[in-house]
């Protein structure tokens, strides 16, 4: 591709908001990094921020407000113009965009699943009874509950590397965390054991970055074109559609994975009590054309199996 007529076109700098975890920083760096190859003229520089999230460690996320905690105050730079654009896990981006912003770019998936980490076990298989095992999520909680009762759930909190140290202090006998981010900070042989779908369905946009701007800018969403993956935004789109139909959030246990094959899209949806007790699962295939048909059919599917009472039973 020529990108002559963009160069020209690209502004004098671009200032990137990002989350100061390692993780955020290192997804800002391979944002900028593109960027940079893209329009060697353009300046681009990060901005790092500290979030509420990342400063309320001792409760669990589902129980201060949830992921949007991560995202606000990028958010708030990108309105008073100190940021063009901000990058995020596309997970922890709420279902609904506030007004006067948009995802204007999303990029090529990591691996999605989840891994085990474990100093002394090679899988969930393989830990005896009473074993520990930390996650900050609902969502791989519910499901980990379901099928090994006899394990003991426990919140984990953190960046990857404060959640490792736990580990290696002893203090659980496994974590589980998104195989993207350790892969993309150099820390893939820390995981024992990938998790397929199959057995742990991933959050909405796992394993995505999402490129937020405001909606005001669409010189950026040109701009970072060459940067989006259509396949990886379809799948993603009809995640996130399934997730706003059932109102979607931390407080609640439910994933949803979409991936192309032969042509279609397909996806796969859960909706589950916090225990594990009452679970339920749907699977449709759709058009890539038409994403958010189909994750509002997962919706659909889900709500017809009792979906609905699951999630009211979380809100009493």
């Amino acid at each position: 591709m020529n990108h002559a007529s963009q160069t020209q076109a690209a502004p004098a700098k671009l200032v990137i908001a990002s989350r100061e975890s390692a993780l955020a920083m290192w997804q800002a760096e391979h944002i900028r990094d593109q960027l940079l190859a893209l329009y060697p003229k353009t300046a681009v520089s990060i901005l790092g921020m500290t979030t509420q999230g990342d400063q309320i460690l001792d409760v669990t996320l589902s129980k201060i407000g949830g992921k949007g905690l991560f995202v606000k105050e990028l958010e708030t730079a990108l309105e008073e113009g100190r940021a063009d654009i901000a990058v995020h896990s596309l997970k922890d981006v709420p279902m609904h965009m506030p007004p006067g912003f948009m995802l204007c770019c999303i990029g090529k998936r990591e691996d999605p699943r989840d891994a085990f980490v474990s100093s002394n076990y090679a899988n969930l298989e393989a830990l005896p009874p009473g074993s520990v095992v930390g996650t900050s999520s609902l969502r791989r909680e519910s499901q980990l509950r379901a099928r090994f009762p006899h394990l003991h759930i426990e919140p984990l909190r953190g960046n990857v590397q404060t959640r490792l140290r736990k580990l290696d202090e002893g203090q659980y006998a496994a974590i589980i965390l998104a195989a993207a981010g350790l892969k993309r900070l150099g820390l893939g042989q820390r995981i024992r054991d990938l998790i397929s779908p199959e057995n742990s369905l991933p959050a909405v946009g796992q394993g995505a970055l999402g490129i937020e701007c405001r909606s005001d800018r669409p010189d950026l969403e040109a701009l970072l074109r060459p940067l989006h993956d259509a396949e990886t935004a379809a799948c993603v789109y009809a995640e996130r559609a399934m997730s706003r139909a059932l109102a979607g959030s931390c407080q609640v246990p439910l994933g949803g994975f979409a991936e192309v094959k032969a042509g279609k899209l397909h996806m796969r949806g859960f909706v589950a009590s916090p225990d594990g007790k009452q679970l339920i699962r749907a699977d449709q295939t759709g058009s890539i054309a038409a994403p958010e048909d189909l994750g509002n059919a997962v919706a659909g599917a889900l709500r017809a199996q009792g979906a609905d009472e699951i999630l009211a039973a979380l809100n009493d």
